[in-house]
This record gives structure tokens, C-alpha cells and sequence, in this order.
């Protein structure tokens, strides 16, 4: 890890190639879906290769302390899927209980439903995830951060640049 720490690449390979079959193992068991894991795989190894420095001997293995990272961010992706899921049926609920406007209503509310879609397709994935989780789930920026394993700073300005976006997507369209 010491190795790595100090930005040996041919060190993250050798642990690459010795563990990733077992951190493999372990998101495809929590996730259920190898895609998934595969992708939050190259995450923690990522995220192995920028903090490397942040591993402590004393707490933990090298191969206990990357499956704490793995499984972290696989509940984490739980999470998302699971409060995208549960968004998801809240709409179709809502949806199929409401009758909806008529007539020109009914154009003038396509319309904006099409805007706000427009609209959100402009933001990066991390800031649509941050704003997410802002306003669908009501966390705060520092559970948003705490969540994500980003820091503060970040998140708030990927929500503030989100929000810009939106709001000038919205205003021209």
C-alpha cells in the first residue's frame, strides 16, 4: 500500500490482479448484478489508487480494508437504486391516480414535463446525483458528502453549477 501511496502503478496492478476476483465476489453477491459490480469495482480501485495514503495497517488488512471500501460503496449503490425504484413508483402512482389536465392544459403540462427532462439532461451525472439527493432524498450537503466520500466543497458547488444549468435551461427553452 506504501507503494501504491507513493504512485507505483506496477503496485496497484500486483494488488489488482491478487484481489479483484474476491472484491468481484463480494459486490456481485451484495449487488446482484455483475454489471453493476464491475463498474463499483473500478471505483474502489480508483479510489485505492488516490488514497492509498489513508491506509492504516493497524485497523485493517490490505485485503479487509479494500472490501470495506467495496462494500461501501456497493450499499451506497443499493441505496441509489432502491430511492431511484422507490422515485420511480411514486411517479407511476401519482401518475395513474391523477387525471391530468385537458384540452390545452394538457399540452401546456406535456410541454413542461418535456422542458424539465430537456432540462436535467444538460447537468453531468454527478451533479444530477448530487441534486438528487438533495431534493428526492432531503439530505443535506454534508450527508450528500458523507454519502458520496466526496468532500464538502464539492458537493455544494456541483449542486450550485446544477442548479445554474437548470435554471438557464429552463429559462431559454
Amino acid at each position: 500500500m506504501r507503494r501504491i501511496a507513493a504512485g507505483d502503478g506496477e503496485a496497484l496492478s500486483q494488488v489488482f490482479d491478487l484481489h479483484s476476483p474476491v472484491v468481484l465476489g463480494l459486490l456481485v453477491r451484495i449487488l446482484g448484478r455483475r454489471s453493476e459490480a464491475e463498474e463499483i469495482l473500478q471505483e474502489v480501485f480508483l479510489q485505492i489508487w488516490t488514497q492509498a495514503d489513508r491506509y492504516d495497517a493497524e485497523r485493517a488488512t490490505p485485503r479487509g480494508w479494500m472490501l470495506m471500501l467495496a462494500r461501501s460503496r456497493a450499499l451506497d449503490q443499493l441505496r441509489r437504486r432502491n430511492a431511484s425504484q422507490r422515485r420511480d413508483e411514486t411517479v407511476a402512482d401519482a401518475e395513474a391516480r391523477w387525471e391530468g389536465p385537458v384540452g390545452t392544459a394538457r399540452l401546456e403540462a406535456s410541454e413542461r414535463h418535456g422542458r424539465i427532462a430537456s432540462a436535467l439532461g444538460v447537468l453531468t451525472p454527478e451533479q444530477r446525483h448530487c441534486i438528487e439527493l438533495a431534493f428526492f432524498e432531503g439530505l443535506t450537503h454534508t450527508q450528500i458528502a458523507d454519502r458520496l466520500q466526496a468532500p464538502l466543497g464539492t458537493v455544494k458547488s456541483r449542486i450550485l453549477l446544477g442548479m445554474g444549468k437548470l435554471r438557464q435551461a429552463l429559462s431559454t427553452s
